[in-house]
């Protein structure tokens, strides 16, 4: 099949993939690829590529699929690269697609307008999967390549630069059904072993990390047949819904959390990766007997040992585990639930105020609603853990801890979700990396509530500066008067300053059915029972 420019051949692969809304910026060395996807699907420009992978990223986890980004090369390659680390860390799906200079000119060092030092490994090296299209015979070929790649579990973004020249040419593409991706599974001997561990578990607790969550109905069913807790990571939230009497939740590294796991004979662990905010920096203590099942084999063992590490899809395995099951010992149930409601109600209690604010949220959202969440304080110490989720696809944050992606995230999971409304919780700071996203916003108008928690700065860093020095460095920030600013951007505007507010204040936003900025004032608001400082440890502290 032929093609007038690379553009068509992009949508028409796009086409393929589901996807409908690609984010991006124009440039001169991407021009036939804009201009194809904004006649033929849905541009979204928004104002930094660095917002366009997040945008795309997001788009990906909301659906359950992947999303797409187009960047300049050069420095708007480089500008992506800080967000494709966050689809590394996270095993996410994205389709990233930046131009490249003429072929005459690639590597030639003269300065070529855009071009940079070895693109290709820069790319490379913050992507599960880089490529060159080096002609334009097999563009297409390698359009699927890169999609499959980032599909591939554990995923990871996958990035393919296109020379401008060849951009332009006219593309011919054979459509090839790339083979199914190998989906390995743990031997008849090793599943039997780490079922007999199971079967012998009197007290058994399961932990579900990200990779837990294509294994949603297999993971429900475990519970049901033995009557463990459920423990998961941030990543793992909503694969059993939250509001289910087992689920724990992202409690592990609480005092109660840490109890329950002393107490539990066998752990069963699913696709977490143990990460160190997870673990109080890897003092957590787990139970000897544990059973890991994780797709990605360096992940086995690497963290906490495993007595039985089984390498495999979850779903395929947590069947095989099944037969396998018995009920808990009396009592564990109940003592499972009561961890559960003692972690909520201590960290409700904590929160002071914003507990208002967390309860206004999950009343006013639908239950298929997404959440999305930058690093701040609120997302930290409450939003990550006590705010129920449902679905993992409504669970859209920055795993890798990078500050200042939430609206970017926000933006594209409201447009890969049009039907419902989204909330994005994100700090003064964090909102001012990439504050131009602002306009983006009010271009595009999807159903999205920003709430803006306005401490004037770096909240967690200087809590730790308050905590463990003299003096503060670099967090208190000049903050813009949000008011004026949604009113410039063409926002409407709310605010909220006191715990009566939040709710009637939340329940008009995400009713008004677009975007809304909410600036909840933390200094009319009044501080949390306990300043928040993140789980990290301070040496000779």
């Amino acid at each position: 099949m032929r093609y007038d420019t690379g553009g068509d051949l992009l949508v028409a692969v796009l086409r393929e993939l589901g996807i409908d809304t690609v984010f991006g910026i124009v440039s001169v060395h991407n021009l036939p690829l804009v201009e194809a996807v904004d006649r033929e699907l849905r541009f979204v420009p928004v104002r930094h590529e660095a917002s366009a992978v997040n945008a795309a990223d997001a788009y990906g986890r909301a659906r359950g699929t992947l999303g797409c980004a187009l960047t300049s090369t050069g420095t708007g390659a480089g500008n992506a690269a800080g967000s494709l680390i966050e689809s590394l860390s996270a095993g996410s799906s994205v389709l990233h697609i930046t131009g490249q200079v003429e072929s005459e000119f690639l590597g030639s060092g003269r300065g070529f307008i855009h071009e940079t030092k070895d693109q290709l490994g820069m790319l490379t090296a913050v992507s599960a999967y880089a490529a060159s299209v080096p002609d334009a015979e097999q563009a297409g070929r390698i359009l699927r390549e890169a999609a499959h790649a980032t599909l591939t579990a554990p995923c990871g973004p996958a990035s393919v630069e296109w020379p401008i020249d060849l951009q332009y040419a006219t593309q011919t593409d054979e459509p090839a059904e790339l083979p199914a991706p190998a989906v390995p599974a743990p031997a008849a001997n090793e599943l039997a072993a780490a079922g007999a561990l199971l079967a012998s578990a009197r007290r058994p607790l399961i932990w579900a990390g990200g990779g837990a969550v294509t294994a949603r109905g297999e993971l429900a069913r475990l519970l049901e047949a033995t009557g463990a807790g459920l423990l998961t990571s941030n990543s793992g939230r909503g694969a059993v819904p939250e509001d289910h009497e087992q689920v724990i939740g992202n409690f592990a590294t609480t005092p109660a959390g840490r109890a329950l796991l002393a107490d539990a004979d066998v752990l069963l662990t699913i696709g977490t990766h143990f990460r160190s905010n997870e673990t109080a920096d890897y003092t957590l203590k787990l139970p000897d007997a544990h059973i890991q099942v994780d797709i990605d084999v360096a992940a086995l063992g690497r963290v906490y040992p495993a007595t039985h590490a089984l390498h495999g899809d979850a779903a395929a395995t947590l069947t095989g585990l099944l037969p396998h099951t018995r009920p808990a010992e009396s009592g564990w149930a109940e003592r499972v639930a009561a961890v559960r409601t003692e972690v909520r109600a201590t960290l409700h209690d904590s929160i002071g105020p914003q507990a208002a604010i967390c309860d206004a949220i999950r009343a006013a959202l639908p239950r298929e609603a997404v959440v999305a969440r930058d690093v701040t304080i609120p997302s930290s110490s409450w939003g990550n853990r006590l705010l129920e989720m449902y679905d993992p696809c409504d669970n859209v944050f920055p795993r890798g801890g990078g500050i200042g992606q939430g609206l970017g995230m926000g933006i594209g999971a409201a447009l890969a979700r049009p039907d419902t409304p989204t909330v994005v919780i994100a700090g003064d700071g964090g909102l001012a990396v990439h504050l131009g996203e602002l306009l983006t916003l009010a271009q595009e108008r999807p159903r999205l509530t920003l709430i803006v928690f306005n401490d004037g700065g770096y909240g967690v860093l200087r809590n730790m500066q308050d905590r463990y020095g003299e003096r503060r460095s670099g967090v208190d920030l000049v903050t813009p008067d949000f008011e004026l600013l949604a009113r410039a951007c063409g926002l409407p505007y709310l605010r909220i300053a006191a715990e009566e507010h939040a709710g009637p204040v939340l329940d008009e936003a995400v009713a008004s059915g677009g975007p809304t900025l909410v600036e909840v004032d933390l200094t009319a608001l009044g501080p949390m029972k306990n300043p928040f400082t993140p789980p990290v440890r301070i040496p000779g502290q």
